[in-house]
């Protein structure tokens, strides 16, 4: 049995490898948890493993926001400093700080 750690945590920002976005981390699941129809919407040769973290993230591009879901192979650290202008962060973090969104509500 695979047992995967995440290498991301809540409130960090990442991009995505190899699509023009990126976003701040809001959940983790530890493993593929979304539809089989999400997952074989995927062209196969760039479906990711189902046994890796997955990532719920608060994103952005250049014309839009919304939520994503991303596997951890397909994600970078983003490192340019630069805030996420996200409308929903609010809700879930407090001010853009040291290069992450600090949690702003408990979790169960």
């Amino acid at each position: 049995m695979y047992h995967a750690f995440a290498k991301y945590h809540l409130g960090q920002v990442v991009r995505h490898r190899k699509h023009p976005f990126r976003g701040v981390i809001f959940d983790v699941d530890p493993e593929f948890a979304n539809t089989e129809e999400w997952y074989h919407s995927i062209p196969e040769s760039a479906r990711p493993r189902k046994d890796q973290p997955f990532y719920h993230l608060l994103a952005e591009n250049d014309e839009s926001f919304y939520v994503a879901y991303v596997s951890e192979q397909n994600l970078v650290p983003d490192d340019s400093g630069e805030p996420v202008d996200h409308p929903d962060l609010g809700q879930l973090f407090g001010e853009f700080r040291n290069g992450h969104y600090p949690l702003q509500m408990e979790f169960n």
